[in-house]
């Protein structure tokens, strides 16, 4: 496995004591999110409702690469909870707290409590585009099929 990238990683004082960003596994692709929320504080979401939730780090992301806030499997698996701009994107000028906006898709609530894992987060070069103008974009056999166009069986 590769040294990858520094990621300078500052704890704020509601997270202080709880495991910094780390990853689960060797090959793993995203480190593990934890709430940063009171000792003894339970966040509860209900069915249907989005919660802001602080993971009590500050990270300066390195120019030309993003931070990617991604949803954890299980949980949305076992409970329907997810983060509802997957990925959120955490651009290299930002130096606030990474927040993680989670969705109970659910039937249940879902309670929240301290050092609990919930996002993961993804470092990912970016390529900055340049727009072009032009007249005529060239022609595909797609065309400007979207939505379904090109069916669900497979080929």
């Amino acid at each position: 496995m590769s040294a990858g990238i520094a990621l300078p990683l500052r704890i704020l004082p509601h997270g202080a004591g709880l495991e910094p960003p780390a990853y689960a596994s060797a090959q793993a692709a995203g480190m593990d999110l934890s709430a940063a929320i009171g000792e003894h504080e339970v966040l509860v979401i209900e069915p249907g409702a989005r919660l802001l939730v602080p993971t009590g780090i500050a990270i300066a992301v390195p120019e030309g690469f993003e931070a990617q806030v991604r949803p954890r499997s299980g949980l949305a698996l076992r409970h329907g909870v997810t983060v509802l701009n997957a990925p959120g994107t955490i651009d290299a000028d930002y130096r606030g707290e990474v927040g993680v906006i989670l969705v109970n898709h659910g039937a249940e609530p879902f309670a929240v409590t301290r050092g609990m894992r919930i996002a993961q987060l993804v470092v990912a070069a970016v390529v900055q585009a340049r727009p072009v103008l032009v007249d005529a974009l060239d022609e595909t056999l797609r065309g400007s099929g979207g939505f379904g166009s090109t069916g669900t069986a497979a080929r």
